[in-house]
């Protein structure tokens, strides 16, 4: 049913009720907005509505103090919108590898009432594509009880499990409106550096999986002369198009859906959604699949690129939080690490700066008071920085540790060196 205005089609939400929200670039604002407004409302306010997600775009006003009445959020990635209102109460995060996300909502761990989508306008035969971001939205979508979708001419029509027939629909909601697009960076010669060790260890022929962000970028950048390569990855953004248009990438090594650049959701520039415009070359894919470690494995020389908040001595990851302040989540990285490691020729690795801009020391004696550990010492293999990298498959703990001071910042060698002495003693 087409609906004249947002108001009209988040009505079908009751108090009491889980909201499933579509993220990243897909995060249906217009939807959302209108339910803020309903909370704010005496007529027709809401009660105890949870709204489930990954990370999302926009101002997240429901995450406001002032809403603790209408809604609760379980994040499933924490956003910047949200890591200043995170109470760990009303608004909380909800630990969960990505592999396993679409199975919280398919299994009834986390039934869903309703969902907000974005999508793209239907084709001929009557079906929208989810767009930019598969990822958990289509486990999602089959569930709940209520689809309602804002349709976006500007949304990508993406190949892959992201098609939804307009029927499922109960609640159409016409809108043309930019997606949201990350601000670019500049890449320094600290991670330059990061992106040409982490290059040196990529094979012609390898299956890449990275992220959005600076180190993956730069990794991106060091590869133009490599051939053959193929992607496997839980999302990509615009640094993965030179090297599609130089023909560095065509996939055709990939032991699983070759000649296709797979992925489950994807974030970045205008640039890059025309080009997954009803591109058959790329096809988005359910992440309970993307990540799941036995499918990443059936790819050889899987590379496996991420990165971390910081490392310990012994090699324990901390990659979702500053000490006890979550800041973003568990994500894939477990997913493709231990699925590069099971690779045949796979190379699981981390790679980090050895300092924060600030002048923080990443590779720490011990984790801070209440870091998670995303990554536990046992799954850890390459760690790179800008001063080399290193392999802690099969070294023991002592062994590993000359192997990370040796990686860290010169200024923090020393201190490093002494710290372990102590805690040897």
């Amino acid at each position: 049913m087409k609906v004249k205005d947002a108001a009209e089609a988040v009505a079908l939400v009751r108090s009491g009720q889980r909201v499933f929200v579509h993220g990243a670039a897909a995060t249906p604002l217009r939807l959302l907005e209108a339910l803020v407004a309903r909370a704010d409302s005496r007529a027709d306010s809401l009660l105890d509505v949870e709204l489930i997600h990954l990370h999302t775009a926009g101002p997240a006003a429901y995450a406001d103090a002032r809403y603790a009445k209408s809604f609760r959020v379980a994040s499933l990635f924490v956003g910047e919108n949200l890591r200043g209102r995170l109470d760990g109460a009303r608004v909380d995060y909800l630990p969960c590898f990505l592999s396993e996300m679409p199975f919280l909502f398919r299994s009834g761990v986390r039934p869903v009432d309703v969902a907000f989508v974005q999508v793209s306008p239907p084709d001929a035969h009557g079906f929208c594509s989810l767009g930019t971001s598969v990822d958990t939205a289509k486990a999602a979508v089959d569930v709940a009880k209520v689809v309602v979708a804002e349709v976006n001419p500007r949304m990508p029509r993406t190949h892959g499990d992201g098609f939804i027939d307009q029927r499922r629909i109960a609640r159409f909601l016409e809108v043309d409106a930019a997606l949201p697009e990350p601000e670019p960076h500049q890449l320094d010669d600290v991670e330059r550096a990061i992106g040409r060790h982490v290059a040196a260890l990529i094979e012609d022929g390898s299956t890449l999986q990275m992220g959005i962000g600076a180190i993956p970028d730069a990794v991106l950048a060091a590869l133009g002369g490599h051939r053959h390569l193929g992607v496997h990855t839980e999302m990509f953004s615009d640094g993965l198009l030179p090297l599609i248009d130089r023909g560095v990438v065509d996939n055709t090594k990939k032991a699983i859906h070759p000649g296709k650049t797979v992925s489950s959701f994807l974030f970045g520039s205008r640039a890059l959604y025309d080009y997954v415009d009803d591109n058959q070359a790329v096809v988005l894919l359910d992440c309970g699949y993307v990540n799941r470690p036995n499918v990443i494995a059936r790819n050889p020389r899987v590379v496996a690129i991420n990165s971390a908040v910081e490392i310990d001595l012994t090699g324990q990851v901390c990659a979702d939080s500053i000490g006890t302040r979550v800041i973003s989540g568990v994500g894939g990285q477990m997913d493709f690490l231990r699925g590069a490691a099971m690779s045949e020729g796979g190379k699981p690795i981390l790679a980090l700066p050895s300092r924060t801009r600030t002048g923080r020391a990443r590779i720490v004696p011990r984790l801070q008071d209440g870091a998670g550990v995303v990554t536990t010492r046992a799954h850890l293999h390459w760690l790179v920085t800008e001063h080399g990298a290193a392999n802690l498959f099969g070294r023991t703990l002592h062994e590993r540790a000359a192997a990370l001071i040796a990686l860290a910042h010169p200024d923090d060698r020393e201190g490093l060196a002494k710290a372990w002495r102590d805690q040897k003693h």
